[in-house]
């Protein structure tokens, strides 16, 4: 008798997630060896021994005894009221409790929001490196994904009269993700602003992400973009996986800002989707008000000393110092993305790298094509190790480079 298999939806065929894709199982099979791995492929705080924070934990201990029924679809009205107040603060236009959304992470809400707008060849504008949920997203919701540059060369910084080129009448939507991740890039308000007037005159959605608001460096400051669309559609993203690091919570946030009027349909659609998978997680809902109107517990974190700093100077310093290496120092964010020089190390090439440094120096990275670049040279690891760890994996990255580098442009390195 044969055994047909099942066919699986066409659409997959397109969709890469490499974060937690092949070089993740090969490195379970090699834990399962017994091999000891440094993995510094996901940015999961709680996996490197930070704690959400106190308050958040004792909210929700405080309020489990009325987390057993559902809740509302779009979340519970104090979280919800928490989060608008928020970006009310901000100086964002339109914000209501009414026009909040809570989700199981931003994740899920990133596929309600696309799922909400695109029809089948509707086109959205995504950073290139994108964080590559955004495109597997567009792709599962029918939509076509169109890439702009954010080259290193500049900084990892978006090019607006790039991004006005590439919009035909099919674009839908402008997604940014500030700050960025993978490359750390974080916007200025000179540049928020040139985007939002492209959306103004060519009537694009704004799907801002902007998980990482509150992880900046040196100086850098995060510019919410809603305050400049003023009446214009903007839907912002945030929660309490990252600035909190509360990843197990699975506790997002969607906020609709601008004008009421027109995009009451799409409110609509996100309500309908919202209800449909019921609501999201109450228990971790819970922790949103504390979290938002709570003490600042990530500066700490991202100043001078703190632990995110000193990882993030570990990663500046060690690619200062090698002799394949470059690096756009990120301004925000839990992640690097360092270059190699292909013109010291040829032929090489981000996935058969990473492959080899996983199996030859147990260091589990990022090959950045994966996050959806032309190029294959560069990588991603996250900065959540201490700082003495990620000077460790940096020694291992420089020794397995020299190997695949020509032995005169190795020659130097200690």
């Amino acid at each position: 008798m044969s055994h047909r298999t099942i066919p699986t939806s066409q659409r997959l065929l397109d969709v890469r997630y490499e974060i937690r894709g092949e070089l993740a199982r090969r490195a379970r099979d090699l834990e399962a060896q017994g091999r000891r791995l440094i993995k510094l492929n996901i940015g999961n705080p709680g996996a490197f021994g930070f704690r959400a924070p106190a308050h958040l934990q004792a909210a929700i201990t405080e309020h489990l005894e009325a987390s057993d029924p559902y809740c509302h679809q779009q979340g519970l009205e104090e979280s919800r009221l928490a989060v608008a107040s928020q970006h009310i603060r901000r100086g964002a236009q339109g914000v209501s409790p009414q026009r909040v959304f809570i989700g199981n992470g931003v994740s899920e809400l990133i596929d309600l929001s696309l799922r909400a707008l695109l029809n089948p060849g509707d086109e959205v504008l995504l950073p290139s490196p994108d964080y590559p949920l955004w495109s597997a997203a567009t792709i599962l919701n029918g939509g076509t994904p169109v890439y702009y540059d954010c080259l290193p060369e500049n900084g990892f910084q978006a090019d607006p009269a790039q991004i006005e080129a590439s919009i035909t009448p099919h674009t839908r939507a402008l997604v940014l993700i500030n700050p960025n991740n993978p490359s750390g890039a974080s916007y200025s308000r000179e540049l928020l602003g040139q985007l939002v007037e492209i959306a103004r005159h060519h009537r694009l959605l704004l799907l801002a992400d902007e998980i990482y608001d509150g992880i900046v460096y040196d100086g850098a400051a995060f510019e919410p973009i809603a305050p400049l669309a003023g009446d214009h559609p903007c839907l912002s993203f945030g929660g309490l996986s990252k600035v909190h690091r509360a990843c197990g919570y699975r506790v997002g946030w969607g906020v609709l800002s601008g004008d009421p009027a027109r995009a009451a349909e799409y409110q609509h659609a996100l309500d309908l989707l919202g209800a449909l998978r019921l609501c999201a997680n109450v228990p971790g809902q819970w922790a949103i008000p504390a979290a938002l109107n709570g003490p600042d517990t990530i500066g700490t974190l991202t100043a001078p000393g703190g632990r995110l700093y000193e990882s993030r100077r570990a990663v500046i310093e060690a690619c200062e110092r090698s002799a394949f290496l470059s690096l756009v120092a990120p301004a925000g964010a839990l992640y690097a993305f360092p270059g190699v020089d292909v013109d010291k190390v040829p032929g090489f090439d981000d996935h058969r790298f990473a492959l080899d440094l996983l199996e030859s120096e147990g260091v589990l990275i990022v090959p950045g094509s994966s996050f959806n670049v032309p190029y294959r040279h560069h990588f991603r690891v996250t900065l959540l190790p201490e700082a003495e760890q990620v000077r460790e994996v940096f020694a291992r990255i420089e020794r397995a480079l020299s190997r695949w580098a020509p032995a005169d442009s190795s020659r130097h390195v200690a």
